[in-house]
């Protein structure tokens, strides 16, 4: 009894480690792999780690009784064990883990590190194989960290060898034409739209979905590059200086564009100051020859111009290429673009004024780098398709559903609230406030409620203690409190925004954001 009391409190110990590991691994995944980022993380999320602590401490308590009659202690380090482990089972997540060759080498080191724990603790013997594995348990999610460290060297070797690789194959493709774009929001939805212009003439290749870090954009290259692309379009993403010249320096891009600058990731890059000057390492990035295409349209680049030449754009006629005449329904927008002396009307499917600055600025690219006639970009920019949770409309018959709920930042989330103000609704708005804002994540957060206010008829917070800088900001703005409704779940949310009575009319909802697995 003894003996199967003191196996299966050894067995459900290991069962523990295993699923902390796993958890803490998908958390450094989603953290970039960033190891001050991962320690931030775990200290804002401490009751994360509660359950590590509680088998950490059962298993201190049961090495401290040598004697094997105390059979009771195996019992209930066993029990905490199965216990805690479920609060680390596998849940549906919006990103699950990826077993990448870097994943399975990380969990393989942590593995190496538990086993040489063990064998220590069978020679200390049966006190000390708990305490030494009760430690383990406890630290399994620093042992991440710790095994990350220890795997450096190899990682960026490996890293050091797809780079080198990716680079020879850009530099084969003697014709191929890349440009690069960045930006604090939009870089995404350009990118997308810009390739499909390019695609009326040109065989293009574009990284997908959010491939915008330098492991993803030298994926694409080595798994998706070929001899028949004419043009390679790379979306270009940073969260700390120096991160747009490592890609510049990788790719090489013969034009460049920045989508916009703003208050996006401020809590890693440290001032919006250092996000401009990243941002504007695309512009010392690409040779002299290249083309730079930058939106006025976004304030800070508007009062920050980079030191080379640029073709500018947006939504002002000070730009080389803009769009006035904007009129949204729920069938999608119209406008008028002017360059020069040229004017051409588009429409498009798409809804928004920060839409119609993205296609303004597909438009100029594909027009002043590649050629494409004004009049020949009407047919694609027609047939454009909305970008996934980036103002994408969603008709749900007495409901109209805009789904922004990618990232979310003050800027985009104006220009979305802008948009739902144009329509004939009940207005809504539905989300859990934005992260990643460093200092000015409370401020930042209740303007948003205070925009809300402006427009909105009901505002819906996701997440009791996201909610409160919103409801503060929509309160002091002088908004309706009973037209404010905390929800703890998306669901809860959109179970309350069926229940309201629109009283006839359609109702608009604005998903605004869309908290990541490790928020």
């Amino acid at each position: 009894m003894v003996i199967s009391a003191h196996i299966l409190a050894l067995v459900s110990l290991v069962f523990f480690i295993v699923l902390c590991a796993r958890y803490y691994t998908h958390m450094f995944q989603l953290n970039s792999y960033t190891e001050k980022v991962q320690l931030s993380w775990i200290g804002q999320n401490f009751i994360r780690y509660v359950p590590a602590i509680i088998v950490g401490v059962a298993a201190f308590v049961c090495g401290f009784f040598e004697a094997r009659e105390y059979v009771y202690a195996y019992l209930i380090l066993a029990l905490a064990a199965i216990l805690m482990a479920l609060c680390y089972l596998p849940k549906k997540a919006k990103k699950p883990i990826v077993y990448t060759a870097r994943v399975k080498r990380l969990l393989a080191t942590f593995g190496l590190l538990i086993i040489i724990v063990g064998a220590l603790a069978v020679l200390m013997g049966e006190s000390g194989e708990f305490l030494l594995l009760g430690a383990a348990a406890a630290l399994s999610p620093l042992a991440i960290i710790l095994a990350n460290i220890i795997n450096a060297p190899m990682e960026k070797a490996v890293r050091n060898h797809y780079i080198k690789d990716a680079k020879k194959l850009l530099k084969s493709h003697k014709r191929l034409k890349i440009i690069g774009i960045t930006g604090s929001f939009g870089k995404t939805s350009v990118k997308y739209y810009l390739t499909a212009l390019l695609g009326a003439k040109y065989n293009v290749l574009m990284t997908p979905e959010s491939y915008n870090t330098p492991m993803g954009v030298v994926k694409t290259i080595r798994g998706s590059l070929r001899a028949t692309h004419d043009i390679f379009v790379c979306e270009m993403g940073a969260k700390y200086v120096g991160d747009i010249k490592e890609l510049c320096d990788i790719v090489e891009p013969h034009h460049g564009m920045v989508t916009s600058i703003g208050e996006q990731h401020l809590e890693s890059f440290g001032s919006v100051q250092n996000i401009i000057n990243t941002k504007y390492e695309m512009a010392d990035g690409i040779p002299a020859e290249g083309k730079l295409f930058i939106n006025i349209s976004s304030e800070t680049v508007y009062k920050n111009r980079p030191s080379r030449n640029a073709i500018t754009y947006g939504l002002t006629p000070e730009a080389d290429y803009f769009a006035d005449n904007i009129a949204v329904s729920g069938s999608g927008t119209t406008f008028t673009l002017h360059h020069g002396d040229e004017s051409e009307e588009y429409r498009t499917r798409l809804i928004g004024e920060a839409n119609v600055v993205n296609i303004v600025g597909a438009i100029a690219a594909a027009h002043d780098a590649y050629g494409i006639s004004l009049s020949e970009l009407r047919s694609p920019v027609a047939s454009l398709k909305s970008v996934p949770h980036r103002m994408e409309l969603l008709d749900r018959g007495g409901m109209i559903i805009i789904d922004d709920a990618f990232n979310s930042n003050p800027a985009g989330a104006a220009a979305a609230l802008r948009t739902v103000a144009l329509f004939d609704a009940v207005k809504i708005i539905v989300t859990p406030g934005m992260i990643e804002l460093g200092e000015k994540s409370d401020e930042l957060n209740a303007g948003l409620g205070a925009n809300a206010a402006a427009v909105c008829d009901y505002i819906v917070a996701v997440g009791e203690k996201q909610a409160k800088p919103i409801v503060k900001g929509a309160k002091d703005a002088g908004f309706d409190e009973s037209r404010i409704h905390v929800a703890k779940t998306f669901t809860a949310a959109m179970e309350f925004v069926n229940s309201i009575n629109a009283g006839g009319k359609k109702k608009v909802v604005l998903l605004e954001n869309d908290l990541p697995d490790n928020f």
